[in-house]
């Protein structure tokens, strides 16, 4: 039973603005990890291998 006041209109504002009030705050918390170093580069060295027409450069050890 509700009291008065509240509204499913109210309360689909409401869940509106914490979502966007996370989203933000996330992205500023990545804002402050970047710019602060905390950040890394997570691929290893395959990521970087060169490639001829798309295709994966193997070196020839032989």
């Amino acid at each position: 039973m509700r009291t008065g006041g509240e509204t499913d209109i109210n309360h689909a504002k409401a869940s509106a603005a914490m979502t966007v009030l996370l989203l933000l705050l996330f992205l500023l918390f990545l804002l402050a990890a970047s710019a602060t170093g905390l950040t890394t580069d997570s691929r290893d060295s395959a990521d970087w291998k060169p490639t001829d027409d798309g295709r994966r450069w193997r070196s020839r050890t032989c």
